[in-house]
């Protein structure tokens, strides 16, 4: 299975390109994959280029091919006002908007802070909801005091196992121990899926 990291990181090194290669080790932990990098930082003048003529360059074309052909993403990006960065942002604009649809994605973030933590959830999530992708339950941000900390590595594994399971799934491969699934939600356990009447039931008064 072909596992790509997509890099918004602009320094190096970089706290994001760090974080996506140890997202990356984990979901190779739990699932055989090859993975490849996409660092957006090297692709910025062919990106802007291909907002004003139309046409992406050769390392443009050859990163869109490897998302689009990918089993599963890793994407990453550091918070620049309280939001994804417009590197990050623009890389998607110009990639096929078919390219992510059914494909899953593990969304990730780094800052400096741990109050910029729910641009996970009001950014990134609706970003590749829009785009049609099957977004991990488990979002993975990593403030400055994060890296060293207790609760990064088990958010790390579990976000990367989520991942794996649903690209096991897609791929049709078995990993050891789970049964076979059939479609991307199917991946994770039916016992944590609480059925509707239960739910409705559950919020009918008793008395």
């Amino acid at each position: 299975m072909k596992l790509v990291v997509v890099s918004a990181g602009l320094s190096v090194p970089s706290s994001t390109r760090l974080l996506g290669d140890r997202l990356a080790a984990a979901v190779g932990r739990a699932a055989e994959v090859e993975t490849q990098v996409v660092e957006l930082r090297e692709l910025a003048v062919e990106i802007a280029q291909n907002f004003t003529n139309g046409f992406p360059g050769r390392a443009l074309a050859a990163a869109q091919d490897a998302v689009a052909g990918a089993d599963g993403l890793i994407v990453v990006t550091p918070v620049f006002s309280a939001s994804y960065s417009g590197l990050f942002k623009s890389f998607f604009d110009v990639l096929d908007p078919e390219a992510l649809a059914g494909k899953p994605v593990l969304i990730a973030a780094t800052g400096g802070s741990a109050r910029h933590s729910l641009v996970l959830e009001h950014a990134l999530r609706p970003l590749f909801a829009y785009l049609k992708a099957v977004v991990v339950p488990t979002g993975v941000y990593a403030a400055s005091e994060d890296w060293g900390a207790e609760g990064l590595d088990g958010r790390i594994e579990r976000a990367a196992g989520e991942l794996a399971a649903l690209m096991t799934g897609l791929s049709g491969g078995v990993p050891a121990g789970r049964a076979p699934h059939s479609s991307p939600a199917d991946a994770f356990s039916a016992a944590a899926v609480v059925p509707f009447e239960e739910q409705l039931a559950a919020l009918r008064p008793t008395g």
